[in-house]
């Protein structure tokens, strides 16, 4: 088993869980770079992940579905066509040998859920936690996003962490607008060294997010630890969203 992206639109990342003649999709937005990829690869597409309804995750289902071989597996959301098998908390199923478990992450939705695997330590969570960030709220409430992010940082630290946009560089420039951090800076400069050769960023890592990750609430500002959890965040994603 092995992971791939293909990317799609601007900034999207559709991974590929794969073998040698079969793939996995994560959230494919874009039908036509899937087909491209299949075609060179010669691989036959088995199962679709869906992680939310927005429609750079969902935009690929109707083309891709007639060929796919195996099931749509997504959130219960009637406004997703053509998910045939529906997901909720701490379900688990297995696609090309690995075996997941649902997280669901409401907050940048209310669908929203991730996949997690244990055994092959990584985590597909969508547009809930960003490499340095975390996802807007579009439905949500500040709670329920924190409480989802807070999920996600119980992981392992060994976790890798695959989400679905390219917005590293962007998401460390508020980090280091408001901590002065030499693990940031770090990152910073790594970050921007492979964009440089657009490289992606991607995947992190759970331990490393709660280094450089002030969303995950490990390392946070000094003005806001007397905070409380929940409002602690909702004054980092207010400043972030007026970045």
């Amino acid at each position: 088993m092995k992971i791939d992206h293909i990317h799609a639109f601007t900034d999207n990342y559709i991974w590929v869980i794969r073998n040698d003649t079969q793939v996995t999709l994560v959230d494919p937005g874009d039908p036509a770079p899937v087909l491209q990829y299949l075609h060179e690869n010669n691989l036959i597409l088995q199962d679709i992940l869906i992680t939310h309804h927005h429609w750079d995750h969902i935009g690929g289902i109707s083309q891709l579905k007639p060929i796919c071989k195996g099931k749509v597996y997504g959130p219960n959301n009637p406004a997703i066509d053509g998910i045939d098998i529906v997901l909720k908390e701490d379900d688990k199923f297995s696609t090309l040998d690995v075996s997941f478990k649902v997280i669901e992450t409401p907050g940048h939705t209310l669908d929203h859920i991730a996949f997690y695997s244990k055994e092959e330590s990584l985590v597909f969570c969508g547009d809930t936690l960003f490499s340095g960030g975390c996802g807007r709220m579009f439905e949500g409430t500040y709670d329920q996003l924190c409480n989802s992010l807070q999920k996600l940082a119980n992981l392992p630290d060994k976790t890798y962490v695959y989400c679905t946009h390219e917005y590293t560089i962007n998401n460390l420039e508020f980090v280091k607008s408001i901590i002065d951090d030499d693990d940031v800076d770090d990152y910073y400069t790594i970050s921007q060294n492979k964009r440089s050769k657009n490289e992606p960023t991607l995947p992190s890592n759970i331990g490393l997010e709660k280094t450089i990750n002030p969303f995950l609430l490990q390392k946070i500002p000094e003005n806001l630890k007397n905070l409380s959890q929940v409002d602690c965040f909702r004054e980092l994603r207010i400043a972030k969203d007026n970045f």
